[in-house]
């Protein structure tokens, strides 16, 4: 009897360690674990990246990305439902990105202090007018007093989808509150930054959205960003939550305040940041048409569910500091709070270094690439891809002369020798004239012999291969 106990004592075990395993398995499949849908690894492989090769060609990589009724996504794409908070899941058990996750839509890097404007803007509200690249269900801003030495009393912000004509009118049924840890008003810290509550709002993608902030003190400096290439609005008096454009005076083509716009979005798939100068900021496109090389990038990964955050900074150099000239801090200082801190970011695309041969005036081009490298050693410690371009040609610039060209070329010869960054993208063979290497093609130049066109921005947009971006060879530092 002792012995037929024993063998039923160790037949119960058996099956106990079995449903033990068998639980074990089954809760790594439904947690997302290894390489199934949402780890990190099947971002890569997944087909949002290798459903369909891609040729360089606007338009070829998926279908045309309009918002359905009521915006959210392109037509017939789910978004997020906005009701689950993906910061109180336990630990060890993070959705999916498909589940719903937060990603960058916009952003903007605080360049500077804005010129006469020493104690801000009393009394007035602000109406910053930004254009989204993917959509959601819920939204949240960043504001920054990045360079103010004193605090930032916010009164009350709002955010709306705008009604479609570029201006200060929000769509009916839009307006929503902003709150700060469910105040309605909130002191900004001398240097500091904060970010908004969700709120739940329905966001298409490719479209305008207006966050609008009543300062209803004297502050510090304004820390801005110049060069927007978007008009955005101003009104006397708190006129946050007035959805009507009536009340608002066209203002300087600038952002104040605002650096990141992120939503929520159950089919997010991350986010590509343009870190670089002025190029990437668009100075030379037309204003108010969204017509910047990020923007044709972020076009193409519209129905990818793909952010695309512009950080370009136009006089922005990677080695020196442009503050004071309203140019930012070097891309070597900003790179942390610029490309790895904001939401949802794989990949980082730099186009740097012409404003350290035109405005740093140097001339080692070893400097300029050590520093380029720095970049990509930053990210790959967070893990993201770089691509990195080639600088494009400036031969009609004042700044031109055979020493800054012979820095140019050599910068370029080591970019593509592969030993700067992971993979390559050539901005100055898209652009150059074919007769007269040094130059920008008439077609592509907006006039001043340094910065691209609509058709040069265009081209450039266009040239960038999706493939390119989800390579995994990293490079060789």
């Amino acid at each position: 009897m002792a012995r037929y106990r024993a063998f039923a004592l160790f037949g119960g075990l058996v099956c106990v360690v079995a449903l033990v395993c068998a639980t074990i398995v089954g809760g790594v499949g439904l947690l997302g674990g290894g390489s199934g849908p949402g780890s990190a690894s099947s971002f890569w492989n997944s087909p949002l990246w290798s459903a369909s090769p891609d040729n360089g060609q606007d338009g070829q990589d998926g279908q045309d990305g309009s918002s359905g009724p009521g915006g959210g996504g392109p037509a017939g794409a789910p978004t997020g439902t906005g009701d689950r908070d993906p910061a109180r899941n336990p630990v060890g058990a993070a959705e999916p990105a498909s589940a719903g996750a937060w990603v960058g839509t916009w952003a903007a890097a605080p360049a500077g202090v804005e010129p006469r404007a020493p104690i801000g803007h009393p009394g007035s509200t602000i109406r910053n007018v930004v254009h989204t690249s993917i959509g959601g269900t819920s939204v949240r801003v960043t504001l920054s007093n990045l360079y103010s030495p004193r605090a930032l009393l916010i009164g009350h912000a709002s955010v709306a989808v705008g009604d479609g004509n570029g201006g200060a009118q929000a769509a009916p049924g839009t307006m929503r509150r902003l709150t700060f840890g469910r105040n309605q008003a909130v002191t900004i810290p001398a240097g500091g930054q904060i970010v908004s509550d969700p709120v739940r709002l329905r966001v298409p993608y490719d479209s305008d959205l207006l966050v609008t902030l009543h300062t209803p003190a004297a502050g510090g400096p304004v820390t801005y960003h110049p060069h927007a290439a978007q008009t955005s609005y101003m009104a006397v008096g708190d006129r946050t939550e007035d959805p009507a454009g009536a009340s608002y005076a066209p203002s300087s083509r600038v952002w104040r305040y605002l650096t990141a716009v992120d939503v929520l979005n159950r089919d997010a798939r991350g986010a590509v940041v343009t870190f670089g100068d002025s190029i990437t900021d668009g100075v030379g496109s037309t204003p108010d048409t969204n017509r910047r090389w990020p923007d044709v990038l972020a076009d193409r990964l519209r129905d990818q569910h793909i952010g695309v955050l512009n950080q370009g900074i136009g006089g922005n150099q990677v080695l020196g500091d442009g503050t004071r000239a309203r140019a930012g801090s070097s891309g070597i200082s900003r790179f942390q709070r610029d490309v790895l801190d904001r939401s949802g970011v794989k990949v980082v695309v730099i186009d740097l270094g012409i404003n350290d041969i035109l405005r740093g005036r140097e001339t080692d081009p070893t400097r300029i690439t050590n520093g380029l490298k720095n970049l990509t050693r930053q990210a790959h410690a967070r893990g993201l891809r770089v691509v990195g371009s080639t600088l494009t040609p400036f031969g009609a610039h004042r700044g031109y002369n055979e020493v800054t060209e012979s820095v140019r070329e050599r910068v370029n010869e080591e970019i593509r020798s592969g030993r700067v960054f992971d993979a390559v993208v050539d901005f100055d063979r898209v652009i150059r004239d074919p007769y007269a290497p040094d130059r920008i093609r008439p077609l592509y130049d907006a006039g001043d012999g340094l910065h691209p066109s609509d058709a040069g921005y265009r081209a450039m947009g266009r040239h960038l291969s999706l493939q390119t971006l989800t390579g995994k060879i990293q490079a060789q530092l």
